[in-house]
């Protein structure tokens, strides 16, 4: 494989990413150009937020080929159009050869829960002190475990294991099922895995079936009766929409808990969710909170 570089303004991004598809480049990327410099400029900001801008200044575009020849092809065909004024040619070179499937599960650690609990993908061994193991390997799905959202409701399962604690168990928007799965190898009674999305009801089943623990996985409409625990690790703007299908799936007495909010978003949470539930927050971590009722 050979790497084309090219540096272009704002403007001329997409007219010459589109001609390097029609070249038969074999992808094609794009970065700030003044990325780790005082020039960076940060396009997304928090979950929600309107980028302000739809490109950087200067972008660096890399597009692979097959050898050298369409690499060279390329770069002389792009530098005859009018589009390609005010861009440049950085290089062309080699790429040097990878395990893409090393360096891909290189960036997948074990992460510890609590002490005694770990999500391990396939390729590592459990730590020593892991009683509790889930194996999940990053998927379609969302929900591995890495993020603070996942992270805080995972704690707040297993340190209220046990039947009594977790009852029948409601993961609602479940991704890759991995709240389902932690509340049955944690003493649920039973736990329903429900999402919109059929690739993640498919991603919940199978990763219960890795994990040797039964769920019911399904689409939303498929939730019967009401719940000791519901879980929902969404997005602020749906948890605010699902409020009242939420608490009226709890049981009474029995425990809500939501995640995937900004700690900015905690009051309209806590009013969007009044009138069925006083919310208060469990939980923080890296900007994110954990919100949890008692109905």
């Amino acid at each position: 494989m050979v790497e084309l570089s090219l540096r272009c303004p704002q403007d001329r991004v997409e007219d010459v990413s589109d001609a390097l598809q029609a070249l038969d480049a074999q992808s094609v990327s794009v970065e700030d150009a003044d990325a780790l410099t005082d020039a960076e400029q940060a396009l997304f900001g928090e979950p929600g937020m309107v980028p302000t801008t739809i490109g950087w200044r200067h972008s660096t575009i890399k597009a692979l080929f097959a050898d050298d020849a369409a690499a060279r092809d390329a770069a002389r065909i792009l530098g005859a159009q009018d589009f390609f004024a005010d861009c440049t040619v950085d290089g062309i070179a080699p790429l040097a050869q990878q395990d893409w499937v090393r360096l891909t599960q290189s960036q997948f650690e074990p992460v510890a829960i609590e002490p005694d609990f770990w999500i391990v993908p396939t390729w590592h061994q459990p730590p020593a002190q892991a009683s509790h193991v889930i194996r999940l390997d990053p998927g379609l799905a969302f929900g591995t475990g890495t993020h603070p959202t996942t992270r805080m409701c995972l704690q707040w399962i297993a340190r209220n294991r046990g039947a009594d604690a977790l009852g029948r168990v409601l993961d609602y928007g479940c991704g890759s099922g991995i709240l389902a799965i932690a509340a049955a190898m944690f003493g649920a009674t039973a736990a329903d895995a429900l999402d919109i999305d059929p690739a993640a009801v498919t991603s919940a089943r199978d990763n219960a079936q890795a994990n040797g623990v039964r769920i019911a996985c399904g689409l939303p409409d498929q939730a019967s009766g009401q719940y000791q625990t519901v879980l929902a690790n969404i997005l602020a703007t749906p948890l605010k929409v699902l409020a009242p299908l939420l608490c009226a799936r709890v049981a009474p007495g029995g425990s809500l808990v939501l995640s995937g909010i900004l700690e900015r978003q905690a009051d309209e949470l806590t009013q969007a969710y009044a009138p069925h539930a006083a919310l208060q927050v469990s939980a923080s971590q890296e900007g994110w909170i954990l919100m949890t009722a008692r109905l």
